[in-house]
Formats: C-alpha cells, sequence, structure tokens
C-alpha cells in the first residue's frame, strides 16, 4: 500500500491556504498528499492537485475562528470567558474530525497549530510520524512575550512566564477534546498537559513557517525547533488578474488595497464608507477586497476610484498597489512584504497585533491603528493621515523591498520537503 502525507489545517483562509502550497511541492517532488480541511476551502485543496479531506467545525458557518496558537478567536473582539467556551467548542468538534480524516493508507501526519495538540494523539493511535508545521511561533521565551498578548514585551523573565501561561490555556483548551478523542482511539488516559510535555521530551523537529526576516529565531529555543520561511498559497501558474482589475489598474496611478480578510464579518457597510471617505481625502485611488466584512460599493461614475473585488491572490495583486491596508494576519502580513510595498495595519485579534508590530519595528509599515479604533469619530481622518504616511514616504516601501530581497532567498516548502524525506527515510 502507498502511504499519503496527510496535512490537517483548520480555521480561515489564512490558516489553511498556506499549506496548499507545501502540499503542492510534496507532490511535485512524487508524494501523494491529502489535505484535511473544512468544505469552504475543498476547491482550493483540489485545485493545488491535493486529495480533500473534510473537517468540520467550518468557520463560514460559526461565530469564531482558530486562532494562532490554537483558541478560537471570534470575527471581532469577544469577551475572555466567551472565547474561551467558543474556542473549547470548535476544538471538541474538530476533534472526531481529525480521527476520520486519517484513512488507513495515511502514513505521515503534517499538523497546523489548531490540529497539533489532536494530530500528536492520532499518530500515536496509528503508529506513524507526525511533524508540527505552525504559522506562528507558540514555545516560550525571553525574546518576546506570546504571540496573542499583542506584541507588547514584558521582560526576559515575564515572557517567558507568559509563554508557559499561554501552553497551560491550550492544554485547558483541548482537555475536553483530548478525552474523547483518546477514547475513541483506545487510548489510555492522558492530559494533554502529559501528551505535550512528552512531545516535547523527545525533541521532535517543529518548522515554523514564517521568515527570520520578521521574527529572528530565539536564541533560547531548544534545537529542533526551526524557523524555515513562509508558506506561499498555491495558485496556477498561468493565473492572471481579472480583466476588471487590470482595467481599472490601468485607468490610473498605482491604488491602495483594503481588506480585512476573515475579520470583521458583518461590518462591512459601515467599513466601507470609512474605507472611501479615508482614500477620498487622502487623494487615493483604492481596491475593496470584499472578505467576509462584506466591503462593498458600487463602481459607477461617482465612485471610479475605487473597485470592490472578491478572492484575487494577493501574490498577483499586492505588487500592483502603492501600499496596503489589512488586519496583519501571518500570511498577509509576509505577502506585504514580499510585493515591496508598504503596509497600513490594523489588527483586529490574535496574532494579529503582535505582526502588525514586527511590520512597524522593520521600518516597512505605519503605526497599527487597532480596528477596535475605526469606530472612532475621527478614524476616517486617522486612516487617511496613516495612507499618506504609507504612501509618500520611500523609507517605508525601501524597507518593504530589502524584506523582500531577503524572503526571496528562502524556501520554506522546499524545507517541509527536506523534513518529510528525513522522516520517511
Amino acid at each position: 500500500m502507498t502511504h499519503k502525507i496527510l496535512i490537517t489545517a483548520a480555521g480561515s483562509y489564512g490558516d489553511v491556504a498556506p499549506y496548499t502550497g507545501v502540499g503542492a511541492r510534496l507532490r511535485e517532488a512524487g508524494h501523494e498528499v491529502a489535505l484535511a480541511t473544512h468544505d469552504t476551502y475543498a476547491d482550493l485543496v483540489r485545485a493545488a492537485g491535493l486529495e480533500f479531506r473534510r473537517l468540520p467545525a467550518d468557520p463560514r458557518t460559526r461565530a469564531h475562528r482558530p486562532g494562532a496558537a490554537g483558541e478560537a478567536q471570534p470575527t471581532a473582539p469577544a469577551g475572555g470567558r466567551t472565547l474561551m467556551r467558543q474556542a473549547a467548542a470548535f476544538i471538541k468538534e474538530l476533534g472526531g474530525g481529525i480521527a476520520d480524516a486519517a484513512h488507513e493508507d495515511t502514513g505521515l501526519l503534517l499538523l497546523s497549530a489548531t490540529t497539533a495538540p489532536l494530530g500528536h494523539h492520532l499518530a500515536e493511535a496509528l503508529e506513524i510520524p507526525s511533524l508540527d508545521l505552525p504559522l506562528v511561533p507558540s514555545a516560550p521565551t525571553g525574546d518576546f512575550a506570546p504571540v496573542v498578548s499583542g506584541g507588547r514585551s514584558l521582560g526576559r523573565w515575564g515572557n517567558r512566564a507568559a509563554g508557559r501561561l499561554s501552553l497551560r490555556v491550550i492544554d485547558r483548551l483541548y482537555a475536553d477534546a483530548t478525552r474523547d478523542l483518546r477514547t475513541r482511539l483506545g487510548l489510555p488516559p492522558a492530559a494533554p498537559r502529559t501528551v505535550r510535555r512528552r512531545t516535547e521530551a523527545a525533541g521532535r523537529p517543529v518548522l515554523h513557517g514564517f521568515s527570520e526576516v520578521l521574527v529572528p529565531r530565539p536564541a533560547d529555543w531548544r534545537t529542533g525547533l526551526d524557523v524555515v520561511g513562509n508558506w506561499w498559497p498555491w495558485h496556477a501558474p498561468d493565473t492572471q488578474l481579472p480583466p476588471v482589475v487590470e482595467d481599472f489598474l490601468a485607468a490610473g496611478p498605482p491604488p491602495v488595497f483594503i481588506g480585512f480578510g476573515s475579520m470583521a464579518g458583518g461590518d462591512g457597510e459601515r467599513l466601507s464608507t470609512l474605507a472611501v471617505r479615508a482614500l477620498r481625502r487622502a487623494g487615493l485611488r483604492g481596491i475593496l477586497q470584499s472578505g467576509w466584512a462584506g466591503l462593498t460599493t458600487r463602481h459607477t461614475p461617482e465612485h471610479a476610484d475605487v473597485l470592490t473585488i472578491g478572492d484575487v491572490p494577493h501574490a498577483l495583486l499586492f505588487p500592483r498597489m502603492s501600499a496596503v491596508v489589512h488586519h496583519c494576519g501571518a500570511g498577509t502580513a509576509a505577502a506585504g512584504l514580499r510585493a515591496k510595498v508598504p503596509t497600513v495595519p490594523v489588527p483586529v485579534t490574535a496574532d494579529q497585533p503582535f505582526w502588525a508590530h514586527r511590520l512597524a519595528a522593520l521600518g516597512a509599515a505605519t503605526a497599527p491603528i487597532p480596528f477596535r479604533e475605526l469606530s472612532a469619530d475621527n478614524a476616517a481622518d486617522r486612516l487617511a493621515h496613516a495612507l499618506a504616511q504609507a504612501t509618500a514616504a520611500p523609507e517605508r516601501r525601501r524597507h518593504a523591498a530589502e524584506a523582500a530581497h531577503r524572503l526571496a532567498a528562502e524556501d520554506g516548502a522546499g524545507e517541509v520537503l527536506a523534513a518529510v524525506e528525513r522522516l520517511r527515510g
């Protein structure tokens, strides 16, 4: 029997799409690959030439999404207790789906941050190897606080202590799902903390799918925790921008991209009005990506300087922009750098403030504007000011271009391929 590699990833587009690039690279090297994720991304998975396997808890039909460190995050900020309940419910539903996704032909598990605490039990039951592929740093370090803490340092001792605490919080979130999954798999009872510590003690490799351009590998991490570079979402080599987008780009100077991805669901009308007002005040053209927020404006003579679009690969669109405004998810933040354009970060929740601060510290972004502050009376003026800063200062574009040069030298998917071939002997 030919053994397949099973990748498991759950959450929003940004939590899933990078693994299509990883899977396609493995497939091109001759491996058989399946990607287990939500129905929302079935077409994306199949287009990359991978077998689709279904995971439950589709985020498009729920009020939350899993965040970068395994915690469920809402599409708009919520209270801590509500967040924890949503997270635990999501994870419990996900646990059964993880077990269903692994068929008898599965020979290796590749696990995202959200699925890893479940996948480790599955690997134990099937007696097969697994490899963790998180998109954000999660191991405690003195260099920075946990990514969900907003990017503020607590000092080296405080950062490490907060990192250990965040792992214990994640253990609590996975407790019910772990109990149910281990029972289903016929494994002896074991708490998430026990399994996590056992995994850490084994010194297994963990490959992080982001670049040291933004987060240098902490010197106090154990051997085997590696930062390998970004995994870019797959798109067909012959993919082109839609004609309406090309026509809009040709009709004037490079516009500003504004989009919030899977964030701010149901807030589209207010955000669209705010975005158009800010663009006008800054004297700029704009492209609004509708996303889950539902940004929209009619492309009429009155709004000839603003275009609304659906899903378009950032790799094709961003290099044609004068600046990008977004929520600063890990993948979108890296895509802006890769395109050599400045960013105006508007972080909403989870790891987004962390990446926003990293971009600003690099000199490739303006100071972050927290999403909650877009409800203030002066929000349009503040956004317009940030747009002017991003598009008028050549230093930010220069810093972004320097970062892009370094990103181009990395081969994150190639590092995963090498690790997989070592594991498979």
